[in-house]
């Protein structure tokens, strides 16, 4: 059975496509045959981002290490005929979520076996997890959690494993560092009652804006010509290598 990665947050613009294209593409140049599934089918950031790779290395006859991408199904259940289509090649099939509550993305995290839950470092985020008092109490779980809860029961009733959920606090900036301490320990608080990991994402970075039209990853720069990277390209590299290693995923000891 391929292992189901599914990246979610009911909120947009808290990075979910590029940690969703990044992880599956690091997965796929170390050797493992990847499959995605976006299932935003309105704004479809991560179909976008994978259709852009096989035009860039079409175009410039490159052989770039690229997941593939499914194409969910018709009627009521879509999901269901794709992911059975991608498993039969697959180690890993990674699902993007829309910024948005869903049945799709329902559905797509009552299958996941690691969640990864992008977040921008800031209260405005934080409040998708847990509500807040004014003093900055964390007093229960909001939406987000809730349904994550939802679909950790309706797994253990189908008898299927447990989720391993990480949440990831990006473009954690070198300002606000008063902020940060308190998102930080807020995060620590909730973390322990509701049962998530918490680590470090990806910083902000003009990178990764610039990426996307073509299709590519940190991990592409040298093949397309890139001689030396940035002090920046290099530490968004590092980013990266670090989140896989702390998905701690089966069979995976990171190599790039």
């Amino acid at each position: 059975m391929a292992h189901i990665i599914v990246v979610g947050n009911e909120k947009g613009g808290s990075g979910k496509s590029t940690t969703s294209m990044h992880v599956a593409t690091a997965l796929a140049r170390m050797g493992y045959k990847v499959g995605g599934l976006d299932l935003d089918v309105r704004q479809r950031s991560f179909g976008r981002y994978l259709e852009n790779r096989a035009a860039f290395t079409k175009r410039e006859g490159l052989d770039l290490p690229t997941p593939m991408l499914g194409v969910l199904g018709e009627g009521s259940d879509p999901l269901t005929p794709a992911l059975h289509a991608l498993e039969a090649e697959c180690d890993f099939i990674l699902l993007d979520c829309p910024g948005s509550h869903t049945k799709l993305s329902q559905m797509a995290h009552t299958l996941a076996d690691s969640l990864i839950t992008p977040m921008n470092d800031s209260f405005v985020d934080f409040d998708l997890l847990a509500r807040m008092s004014p003093e900055g109490k964390v007093l229960g779980p909001s939406i987000y959690a809730e349904m994550v809860w939802s679909a950790r029961q309706m797994r253990a009733e189908a008898g299927a494993g447990p989720i391993d959920w990480l949440v990831l606090r990006n473009r954690l900036g070198t300002q606000a560092m008063h902020n940060k301490r308190k998102v930080g320990g807020a995060l620590a608080t909730l973390s322990k009652r509701i049962g998530f990991r918490v680590t470090a994402g990806f910083s902000e970075r003009v990178i990764f804006r610039e990426l996307f039209p073509r299709g590519l990853t940190l991990l592409d720069l040298k093949e397309i010509g890139t001689e030396s990277l940035s002090m920046s390209n290099i530490a968004a590299r590092q980013e990266l290598r670090d989140l896989i290693a702390t998905l701690n995923l089966p069979g995976v000891s990171v190599s790039f």
